[in-house]
């Protein structure tokens, strides 16, 4: 009862059309950004982190700096009491410009709050769920899932053993699928299909 009381006092709408401008944000697996941020806050209710505000609306806009950099932080800091903390913890899960993946990763493992790295985790889980072989190359797979288990697992193992297991099931599914792939292309080169014929010319 305490749980669905907290649901019922959490005002999330200011920060969902703040996430709106992630719509025009496509991604590669199809859909948008808007509909990832959502993706994310769903998993953290999915773990039941119902009693943190500035969570669930971060999760929100966790790509909004990135994606959308002209956006007015000032804006979102005066949405209401958590806009300020809001930002700050969006900062927190925002690659820099001066930074490459593994680098963003490794200063949100090594420095990042509590949070940050909750909602990273939850953010990773959203993304290894939409990666499939239609639509990145086995390689790009495989260095992402290399980068989870790196980097991912270990914020995972520090905040919530749950989400340890889910995203060390999703990689070992995503792995399975690499192999899967990857013997479908070398039976195509070795075995390729027979060729139809064409109709005799007269």
């Amino acid at each position: 009862m305490d749980d669905l009381i907290t649901l019922k006092n959490l005002v999330l709408a200011p920060y969902i059309l703040k996430a709106t401008a992630l719509i025009g944000v496509k991604r590669k697996v199809g859909g948008n950004q808007f509909r990832h941020s959502f993706a994310t806050l769903g998993i953290l209710l999915d773990y039941k982190y119902f009693n943190d505000a500035v969570l669930l609306k971060a999760s929100l806009l966790h790509d909004l700096l990135e994606d959308l950099p002209a956006t007015e932080v000032d804006d979102i800091r005066k949405i209401d009491f958590d806009g300020s903390k809001v930002v700050d913890l969006v900062l927190e899960v925002t690659k820099r410009t001066d930074e490459d993946k593994p680098q963003y990763l490794k200063r949100v493992l090594e420095t990042g709050s509590r949070n940050a790295k909750i909602l990273k985790c939850a953010d990773r889980i959203s993304n290894l769920t939409d990666l499939h072989l239609d639509t990145h190359v086995n390689t790009k797979i495989s260095l992402y899932l290399d980068q989870t288990e790196e980097f991912v697992l270990p914020m995972a193992k520090e905040v919530d053993p749950n989400l340890v297991i889910e995203l060390t099931d999703l990689v070992a599914k995503r792995r399975e699928l690499c192999k899967l792939g990857f013997a479908a292309k070398v039976k195509k080169i070795i075995s390729p299909g027979k060729r139809k014929q064409g109709k005799p010319r007269k």
